[in-house]
């Protein structure tokens, strides 16, 4: 019988915890004769009583484990912790609001039994609102065109995947984990299996602008240099285009001698040459930066205390 281990990182969902966690319940009990499982929930530093509804789903179950964060870190960084304590042959992540319908496990489960190494649960219908759909949408397109996502492929925040993916991908230590692009990174034999997506019934969703901005500096600073290649073709175009112009200015003036050289297209030229430099200097500051906070050692995350039936912490 092989065992599975639940992933999920914990953000103002003290209402909603308590369901998500009742339904995977009821649905591993109708696999019982495949499946033996735990739970692993991660509280993010939530404002709310989240972490009270961990410890009493901790303290009625015997399969649950909690982890308390010392402060906020993020999605990314808790599933990696949830990761670290897992035993499971097969690893499920998903949400704490109920939109992922953990009912249909069974879907992700049979795929993995089926000889992929990662399946990703896709949506027909997302029930986010159009601001997270567009984020989304953005994070589809990064992973595709800086991480090598096939264009076919969906990811989503409903996953599984093998214990040797979640052995490589906890190999990872530096400070900016971004769990799409390690499954990438790690194994190519990823499927999709279509789900349900449900409606959000509680609360809004955490991912703010800056939060999905960070998410996907994340992901091309830490799996890929593409994007210094593209400011490098870029400056070598411009300067191509900057030479061009010149030799047409210089004949322009042999030509046509009363033909004033143009003040405003010259503020122009410039005004863009040092925008697109700046920005790419950002760009190279912003790589080096992550590499001296990740010289200097900066967690991933800290945790305050583990949280089980037979031990406080």
């Amino acid at each position: 019988m092989k065992q599975v281990s639940f992933v999920i990182p914990c953000y103002r969902s003290e209402q909603t915890l308590g369901n998500v966690i009742n339904e995977i319940d009821e649905t591993m009990k109708s696999m019982q004769d495949r499946f033996s499982y735990e739970i692993v929930l991660v509280n993010d530093c939530s404002p709310d009583n989240t972490l009270d509804v961990i410890k009493s789903l901790v303290e009625s179950h015997d399969n649950i484990t909690g982890i308390d964060f010392a402060r906020n870190f993020g999605q990314h960084s808790a599933l990696m912790a949830g990761l670290r304590e897992t035993k499971g042959e097969y690893v499920v992540c998903l949400d704490d609001d109920g939109q992922t319908p953990a009912n249909e496990v069974g879907k992700l489960l049979d795929a993995l039994d089926e000889g992929a190494d990662a399946v990703y649960a896709r949506y027909a219908h997302k029930k986010h609102s159009a601001f997270r759909n567009f984020g989304t949408f953005m994070n589809e397109k990064m992973a595709q065109y800086l991480l090598g996502k096939p264009k076919e492929l969906f990811v989503s925040s409903y996953f599984a995947v093998r214990r040797f993916v979640v052995d490589d991908m906890i190999n990872y230590s530096n400070a900016y984990p971004y769990v799409i692009g390690l499954v990438l990174r790690t194994t190519k034999r990823i499927v999709n299996v279509d789900v349900n997506h449900r409606n959000r019934e509680i609360g809004t969703s955490g991912y703010t602008f800056g939060k999905l901005l960070n998410l996907w500096i994340n992901g091309f600073t830490a799996f890929s240099v593409k994007p210094l290649r593209v400011a490098t073709a870029m400056g070598g175009t411009l300067a191509a285009l900057g030479f061009i112009y010149g030799v047409y200015t210089i004949i322009k003036r042999f030509v046509v001698p009363d033909v004033p050289m143009g003040f405003s297209s010259l503020m122009s030229a410039i005004v863009f040459i040092g925008g697109m430099m700046m920005l790419m200097l950002g760009l190279i500051g912003e790589y080096i930066g992550r590499m001296y906070i990740s010289m200097n050692n900066s967690p991933q995350y800290v945790i305050r205390s583990r949280i089980t039936k037979d031990e406080r912490q």
